[in-house]
């Protein structure tokens, strides 16, 4: 899965859109632009880390739990997630498990208020 999110206006979402909130990440989620498709893009603002070292370092961790639970992704929604510094001294397995918890909560959200149905393909 590489289908990543590149248009800077595909990362606006509305107040209505799920979110997830965890102490590593934030992950927010909105209908698919193209459905069947799931899309996700990763920010790591300037304000947040300094050195550039650290925003890629925190972009980096965040590609690869998503690629772990690439199953988790609803095929009708449009991912963005957004790093917190505390990322930067997460390890491997606390990491994924907050990206499950966060995407398992984005899950029951969407499918509990917009009524799309998502069968976890495990």
């Amino acid at each position: 899965m590489r289908n990543t999110i590149k248009n800077h206006k595909d990362f606006f979402m509305a107040d209505s859109d799920p979110v997830a909130l965890s102490a590593l990440f934030v992950v927010r989620a909105k209908p698919a632009k193209f459905p069947d498709d799931p899309r996700y893009g990763v920010i790591a603002a300037k304000r947040t880390f300094k050195l550039a070292v650290q925003r890629n370092r925190a972009k980096r961790l965040l590609r690869e739990w998503i690629r772990f639970h690439q199953n988790l992704l609803a095929p009708e929604c449009d991912y963005v997630f957004v790093a917190r510094f505390p990322i930067l001294d997460a390890d491997r397995e606390s990491g994924r498990a907050a990206m499950a918890k966060a995407l398992m909560h984005i899950q029951r959200k969407y499918v509990k208020k917009m009524g799309v149905s998502y069968e976890k393909n495990s």
